[in-house]
């Protein structure tokens, strides 16, 4: 009896959880489960398409090609989602395709805005709306902005009808120092974000320094709650970051974690870092951090110090995402100045304005002539077309797309815009609008404007007659 219940016993510990010999077949499993795999590049892939495009000309406007260069009474050429061709007044104008006056007008590449909130704080700006805080830790990397952004958000049709915004980055909020991923869109109405989304272009991770995490989490009584305990927080999860990237790389076993997934991804150079930070003493710690760790830093966002190290982000390639006149709202952005763009600029570093901001995406162009004429004042000379670099090239290169927009070049995408003035002015708007050659807004027709489904149903929003 004793020895048949020995044996029962044996058997049952076998199939027991947790029993010898079922552990070890567990262990083996899991281990082979969990070994660090590389993640599908983008489980939420783009599905854009272009919308339909038919051969257009623009001829008689001022060109300005977005990487400094000038063409008056220009023609430039759109066919099959590309810029053609750009020339002088004496460019042969086949007769087969629109054409489209520009005389006494301005031709440039649509804007794009590198730092904006549509969609994921969408209008009406209400708290069943707000998604682009995840508050809840200082550290969230897991998290994607495009699973914040409601693509029927209005402001996405006013960025493009009055600000010719043609492409934006999307960023989680700051109240994180690791506030997740970022997505670069199309300005294109769509009915999900994945219809947006930007083909080709590379996720961003938000970062935030200073004021916002340590007054979110400190008023807790979390960490951080100061900014030495920001820099402690971000080189503890930077250390766990490199040994998961390692790991990872090597195929050891490892939990996934979708965290860490992200962070490893921008240490392999697959995922660029936008970091909100305001004083400059706080981006050259930045630098050193980004350094120790071996990641890059694509921009820094807001930076209203930053023409006191103009030398460490000239040397660093970093491109500076700034205001023109916007400070002193909290301590840390009180030592802005308005020259803060143009002194950025001509110390040869990276200048990009951007807007952070429903309305302030609609003038970004004035904003530019604002930074401009402010320039100007102290004595920095920089021509209209050159500035217009801090509108489209420079935001497409901190945004890793300037290779197929940004500038007005033959085999780019056609994102265009056709102003009606000089867009430097605060008395001009655009005329009409081509993302990847498609018209998408034409101020002359009522019915080429882009309305969501919830403007639709709003009483006196979005009427079209």
């Amino acid at each position: 009896m004793r020895m048949i219940a020995t044996a029962a016993l044996a058997a049952a510990l076998v199939l027991m959880p947790g029993a010898p010999g079922l552990a070890k077949k567990k262990d083996k499993d899991a281990a082979e489960a969990s070994a660090a795999k590389v993640p599908v590049a983008d489980p939420y892939p783009s599905t854009y398409k272009g919308y339909p495009a038919a051969p257009a000309a623009i001829r008689g406007a001022t060109i300005y090609d977005g990487e400094g260069g000038r063409i008056e009474n220009g023609v430039i050429f759109l066919s099959g989602g590309k810029i053609t061709a750009i020339g002088g007044p004496d460019t042969p104008i086949p007769a087969d395709i629109a054409v489209y006056d520009g005389r006494g007008k301005w031709v440039r590449p649509g804007i794009i805005d590198v730092h904006s909130h549509l969609g994921d704080y969408p209008s009406p700006g209400v708290a069943a709306n707000s998604d682009g805080n995840e508050a809840t830790s200082a550290v969230t990397p897991q998290v994607w902005a495009e699973h914040s952004v409601w693509p029927q958000d209005p402001g996405f049709s006013r960025a493009l009808v009055n600000g010719g915004v043609t492409a934006l980055q999307i960023l989680p909020g700051s109240a994180n120092l690791f506030g997740g991923r970022s997505v670069v869109l199309k300005n294109v109405p769509a009915r999900t974000v994945q219809g947006m989304k930007f083909p080709g272009a590379p996720q961003g991770l938000k970062m935030a320094c200073g004021e916002n995490p340590k007054r979110v989490y400190g008023s807790r009584n979390q960490i951080p709650s100061t900014r030495m305990g920001n820099m402690a927080v971000n080189r503890h999860t930077w250390m766990k970051a490199a040994e998961y990237q390692r790991k990872r790389a090597k195929g050891e076993a490892q939990a996934r974690d979708p965290a860490y997934d992200t962070l490893a991804d921008v240490l392999d150079g697959k995922i660029m870092v936008h970091n909100h930070c305001y004083r400059a003493d706080e981006m050259a710690f930045v630098i050193d951090m980004s350094k120790e760790f071996g990641y890059k830093v694509a921009a820094f966002h807001h930076a209203v110090e930053s023409y006191k190290i103009v030398d460490l982000l000239r040397e660093n390639n970093i491109c500076s995402a700034m205001w023109s006149d916007w400070y002193g709202f909290k301590m840390e952005s009180y030592d802005g100045i308005k020259e803060n763009i143009p002194l950025v600029h001509n110390a040869g570093a990276c200048a990009i304005v951007h807007s952070d901001d429903a309305n302030g995406i609609q003038r970004l162009n004035q904003e530019a002539a604002k930074a401009l004429a402010d320039g100007r004042r102290m004595g920095i000379q920089i021509t209209d077309e050159v500035a217009w670099e801090w509108l489209s090239f420079n935001p497409a290169k901190a945004l890793g797309v300037s290779d197929v927009t940004g500038s007005l070049k033959a085999g780019k995408n056609a994102d265009v815009v056709l102003w009606n003035g000089d867009p430097l002015s605060v008395y001009t708007r655009p005329e009409r609008v081509w993302i990847d050659g498609a018209m998408l807004y034409d101020a002359n027709d009522p019915k080429r404007r882009p309305v969501s489904d919830f403007e639709l149903g709003q009483p006196g929003e979005g009427d079209v007659k």
